[in-house]
Order: C-alpha cells, then sequence, then structure tokens
C-alpha cells in the first residue's frame, strides 16, 4: 500500500513538473516572438535617434471596483532603446493616484502591474497609441 501511495505522488510531482515546463516554454516563445517583431520594426523604419520617444501606448482599465467606464490609465512613452517611463492614473470615485516608473532596456526598474507590463509591451511592438487591456480587473 505504501509503495503505490509514493508510486501515485511520484506521477503526480512528474505530471506537475512537465505542465509547468510547458507553461513556461510558452511564455519563453512569446518573448522571443515579441522581440522578433521588435527587431523587424526598427529594422523596417531605420534606426533615427534612438534616445527620442517614439513608442507610446495607452493602455484604459477599471482600476477599482468602484469606478467603471475605464477611466484609470497607463501610458508607456519609450525610446528606441526600449527606455523611458510609464505613467499611471489609478480613478476612484474620490481621489486619483498618479504614479510614474522607469522603463530601462524595455522592463520596469520596479515592478509594474499587468496594466503598466501591457502598455510597454504594446509600445515596444508600436501597436499604440490605444491598446484594449487583458488584465481589467480591480486591483
Amino acid at each position: 500500500m505504501l509503495v503505490t501511495t509514493w508510486v501515485i505522488v511520484g506521477v503526480v510531482a512528474g505530471i506537475s513538473g512537465v505542465m509547468i515546463g510547458y507553461l513556461a516554454l510558452r511564455q519563453a516563445r512569446a518573448a522571443v516572438e515579441d522581440c522578433q517583431r521588435t527587431l523587424a520594426r526598427q529594422a523596417s523604419e531605420g534606426m533615427g535617434d534612438l534616445k527620442a520617444i517614439r513608442d507610446v501606448a495607452v493602455c484604459r482599465y477599471d482600476a477599482l471596483s468602484e469606478m467603471s467606464g475605464r477611466l484609470s490609465f497607463s501610458i508607456a512613452m519609450i525610446n528606441g532603446l526600449g527606455d523611458g517611463i510609464v505613467l499611471t492614473s489609478i480613478n476612484g470615485q474620490s481621489e486619483t493616484r498618479t504614479y510614474v516608473r522607469p522603463v530601462v532596456g524595455g522592463k520596469g526598474q520596479q515592478p509594474l502591474s499587468p496594466e503598466e507590463e501591457e502598455a510597454v509591451r504594446a509600445a515596444r511592438l508600436g501597436l499604440g497609441p490605444l491598446v484594449p487591456s487583458r488584465a481589467s480587473g480591480p486591483l
């Protein structure tokens, strides 16, 4: 009986490991595809001044359950090197909070919210200026 239990535990652990590996592979492939699209876009447009802000994307969403109408937003303003800022405004009924986070090499120097990451990704891929948010639930 004890051996059967250990076999079942081993099978479950193995299946879990395979599933985690598969999900990691999917994320890695998506990241590689994003990089390839970004590089292709940069090559086709010519480089110009790499330090000038050239990619902008706005992601609008409902950040708080008390507010609807997609009044909260994140704006990514990125240069050709992937450096820039993300400006986020969280709008509630009685107050609005605004945040600015630096972006270096296409990644936030501080942890970014899913909406901020979506804005940066859309800006890097040239999908802006206004992109639909995939993560539009309450924070």
